[in-house]
């Protein structure tokens, strides 16, 4: 048997985006810190972001209009606390960011030279201004590579990267008194082994959990961990019906995940019928520029409508210098598929693209586990409401990262609550010889999840999917009680619960609002409120 391996540290970061790696960075100047990473450290949702962060640089833009038009997208469930208290903070961020060395695009003056003083600044749907500052069309791509880059070369952030979280411990599961956590379980996935991390603050900064969904924009590791894990630590979960679906994924065979930003629609890019007209005027006065929900739901109805597999995105009236210039990124991804967005249009199809709702947290990071910060997607701050406002998402995670660094900052001086954490038990578990239940039952999930409760839902088709899902937890709970811990497994685990999670604020929200569109209840109701859930 493999000795027991315990891990000391002051902080415990599950995640490596762009919110863990910012939290970790701000942390690393008083103590010490350990960063768990699924996979490679570069393997999660803010390496693929596109489009950009929105802040007010402009001298005509105002931090007013910015919360304006948060809470607009947010359909009249955002928290305007929290909203202001991000976009007053979003400059100051993007100023460490710019300090940390992430290169941000520049204007370019008319002789071609580039405009050192004044950052590019480009509009996407649902803003009133230019306000998003971008790295051309791989934003999330720079931000990611240099934030990683000075992580690795701190001495006190520790890397572990192709670790699994499996579970949060805490004071109450080990019998004591009150509840804190104490720190993580942690699956080694190339020692294939269980250990043990002890920390005196944990945060969670997993991302979302769009893998639940057939088709998803996210890369492979947006299964919801934290989310999952911080339900089964006794803490509440909000608004987990608003599922945003990007209304614009490059639909091919070879190009499964691949997004098509915002901003091509915010350059002027067009939405077509396979005919080759226009319909997002018949929908929406901005028309392109509405708000993801809006958007995403008239492509859902032209489809089922038309019989179409698609519909296009058409950039190629534009000049194709400038298309190259500023989408460089996804001009070389389409032409290796054949498709020159300089001159025909892109076959599109909308893809679950970003958790909306998660573990509630004050204005700090905080959720209702002493010790334990949820920041990023997995969180719900109340910023987003009902639908999130294009290009607020990388910006949640640095300003919600600085404010939960400035309160377990304040923190450590205080002395740390003693336990002995036994270390894992797999004495009476065994290796699966049927490794294909845990391929079926993905497969399952992610299926019904996708026709009883995406774009469009219905009373029915909601409980459908919860009958479903209640039978897939039993098999699953079964099946890890008896066998090893594996990634899969883990990962299945996760989503089966968040899936339940999502489908029951869907069943408790008696109306159609943002993201959450269910035909059996079309209209809004007045004063709307967060769909709160409270374990058991």
């Amino acid at each position: 048997m493999k000795q027991a391996v315990e891990h000391l540290t002051d902080v415990l970061i599950i995640g490596s985006g762009a919110a863990g790696l910012t939290l970790a960075l701000h942390l690393a100047q008083h103590c010490k810190v350990s960063v768990l990473s699924k996979g490679p450290l570069n393997e999660g949702s803010t390496y693929y972001a596109q489009g950009g962060i929105a802040s007010v640089f402009d001298a005509e833009d105002t931090i007013e209009s910015h919360v304006a038009d948060t809470l607009v997208a947010g359909a009249g469930l955002c928290d305007e606390a929290a909203v202001t208290f991000t976009a007053e903070k979003a400059k100051a961020a993007m100023k460490w960011l710019i300090e940390c060395g992430v290169a941000f695009d520049k204007d370019e003056l008319p002789d071609g030279s580039i405009d050192e003083s004044h950052y590019h600044l480009t509009r996407e749907g649902g803003h009133s201004h230019r306000r998003i500052l971008h790295a051309a069309d791989a934003t999330g791509k720079e931000v990611q590579t240099t934030l990683q880059q000075l992580a690795k070369e701190h001495p006190n952030i520790t890397v572990l990267e192709r670790y699994n979280a499996v579970d949060l411990i805490t004071t109450r599961k080990l019998g004591h008194s009150g509840n804190r956590v104490l720190g993580a379980y942690v699956w080694n996935r190339a020692q294939e082994c269980v250990e043990t991390i002890k920390a005196r603050f944990v945060a969670l900064s997993t991302g979302g959990s769009s893998k639940v969904y057939q088709y998803t924009s996210n890369p492979d590791v947006s299964s919801g961990d934290g989310i999952a894990m911080a339900w089964r630590a006794g803490c509440r979960v909000a608004n987990m019906e608003f599922n945003q679906f990007h209304p614009t994924c490059l639909y091919h065979a070879e190009a499964r995940n691949f997004l098509l930003t915002e901003a091509l629609r915010g350059e002027g890019a067009y939405l077509l019928r396979p005919d080759g007209t226009r319909f997002m005027p018949e929908y929406d006065e901005r028309a392109e520029l509405a708000p993801r929900d809006i958007v995403a739901r008239a492509i859902d109805h032209q489809m089922k409508k038309l019989g179409a597999d698609c519909v296009y995105l058409d950039i190629s009236h534009k000049d194709s210098e400038f298309i190259k210039k500023h989408f460089p990124t996804i001009y070389r991804r389409c032409l290796d598929l054949g498709i020159d967005i300089t001159r025909q249009p892109i076959p599109v199809v909308p893809a679950a693209h970003y958790t909306c709702g998660g573990v509630m947290t004050d204005l700090h990071g905080q959720t209702d586990l002493n010790g334990l910060y949820a920041i990023g997607e997995t969180a719900y701050t109340g910023l987003h409401g009902a639908n999130r406002l294009a290009s607020n998402s990388l910006l949640e995670c640095l300003v919600f990262a600085r404010a939960a660094a400035e309160d377990i900052e304040s923190q450590l001086s205080k002395k740390a609550q003693e336990a002995t954490i036994p270390a894992w038990d797999e004495s009476k578990v065994s290796n699966s010889d049927e490794e294909v239940v845990i391929a079926h039952n993905w497969h399952e999930l992610r299926l019904f999840m996708w026709d009883y409760v995406g774009i469009v839902r219905s009373n029915k088709r909601l409980e459908r999917a919860l009958r479903r899902v209640t039978m897939l937890q039993q098999e699953i709970d079964e099946y890890y009680s008896n066998f090893r811990v594996s990634n899969n497994l883990l990962e299945l685990r996760n989503l089966v619960q968040v899936s339940e999670l999502i489908i029951r604020c869907a069943m408790q929200r008696k109306e159609s609002r943002g993201l959450h569109y269910n035909i059996d209840y079309p209209n809004k109701q007045d004063n709307p409120k967060p769909s709160i859930l409270q374990p058991d």
